[in-house]
């Protein structure tokens, strides 16, 4: 049976400039309970400052936000923060020195000191901090203060959790663990989430749907994997991963490639067409090394290249190719440790399950 109740978190048509600018034009987007959405992009697409209008810290020039159905902005009205039912966290925690843990996670919390208390000691449970109530926020590590500023802003149980850059002062050997645990904590609260990031690993790693800003607008919104694998245009393919670039020409919906020709439906005769694939997905065809192209059903012709240069990083290598056809460059990934010397030849083939075919410039 379907739900009917309205979701936790309403956007509508947000917008704001700044002196005439334009920051924020037109973001919409919704949160259900227990969902959590992540705001993407580079610095200074507006993604800090939709937050920040959700918050109500920022007043919005058009659009609406509701919260459980009730409106909190809109056209003449601007509920304060404090009447809004939302928890905040940023990247420097912003926990009260002069305060205990405990006394930190309490702040804000209505209620007689019985009631406090027995919350208080709830959540440091919760965030894996049991008796840590009696200590400063000095005498804790990095992940420590995420934690407790984590409890602070559970604590009076808002519906929506705005979250800005929160892990971005972790060490990245703990930054994992603890947004694993942040996680699984603002699920089981049912608040609805709002992250702001501009690394996609973490989005990926946490987000229910993302949001993918540029200059003020939201240029593709969807669950991970969506975004991921059916990028809008080249800029967001390139946004979460490496990619490699092949330039041609559309002629009767194909284009013709040194890699065999691809179908470009949708283009125009002689339109300018941009082939995209990341790097993971340009194999090398070690099984042909040396005796020339070959075409396969999958795969398509094979290419030559020559190595300029090639890179360990841990799980995989990176080895840059010098085409012979044009002079381009292209970048394949390989599993595990391959460092052939430069000058080396190698013929190349493309996952074409795995192209993206974009008009130029796009």
């Amino acid at each position: 049976m379907p739900d009917s109740r309205p979701p936790r978190l309403e956007v509508q048509g947000l917008s704001r400039a700044f002196g005439g600018r334009p920051v924020v034009d037109g973001v919409s987007f919704e949160v259900a309970p227990g969902q959590v959405t992540c705001l993407l992009g580079p610095s200074g697409c507006g993604k800090s400052t939709t937050l920040r209008m959700i918050a109500g810290v920022e007043r919005l020039d058009a659009g609406a936000i509701r919260i459980d159905g009730t409106a909190m902005a809109g056209p003449g009205l601007h509920l304060p923060p404090e009447k809004r039912g939302v928890g905040l966290m940023f990247q420097d925690f912003a926990l009260f020195p002069h305060l205990t843990v405990a006394g930190n996670v309490a702040f804000g919390l209505a209620g007689d000191k019985s009631a406090k208390a027995r919350r208080v000691g709830e959540l440091l449970e919760r965030v894996n901090l049991p008796g840590f109530g009696a200590k400063h926020p000095h005498e804790l590590s990095g992940g420590e203060q995420q934690r407790v500023a984590l409890a602070r802003a559970l604590a009076p149980r808002p519906r929506v959790m705005l979250m800005d850059e929160p892990f971005s002062g972790l060490d990245n050997r703990l930054r994992d663990g603890i947004r694993d645990v942040t996680l699984d904590i603002l699920k089981e609260e049912g608040a609805g989430v709002v992250l702001v990031t501009h690394e996609p690993d973490e989005a990926m790693r946490m987000a229910d749907e993302i949001a993918l800003m540029r200059g003020g607008h939201v240029v593709q919104k969807g669950a991970p994997y969506n975004v991921y694998n059916a990028p809008v245009d080249k800029a967001a393919a390139a946004f979460f991963s490496d990619v490699n670039v092949i330039r041609g020409i559309s002629k009767g919906a194909l284009t013709e490639t040194p890699f065999g020709a691809f179908l470009t439906p949708g283009h125009a005769d002689g339109a300018a067409v941009e082939i995209v694939i990341r790097p993971q997905h340009l194999k090398i065809d070690f099984d042909r090394a040396g005796r020339g192209p070959n075409p396969t059903p999958q795969d398509g012709m094979a290419a030559r290249g020559q190595v300029i240069r090639a890179r360990y990083l841990g799980r995989e290598s990176l080895v840059e190719f010098r085409m012979d056809f044009d002079g381009s460059k292209l970048t394949a990934s390989v599993p595990g440790v391959f460092l052939p010397e430069a000058g080396t030849p190698f013929w190349l083939m493309i996952r074409r399950d795995r192209c993206f075919v974009f008009e130029a410039g796009r």
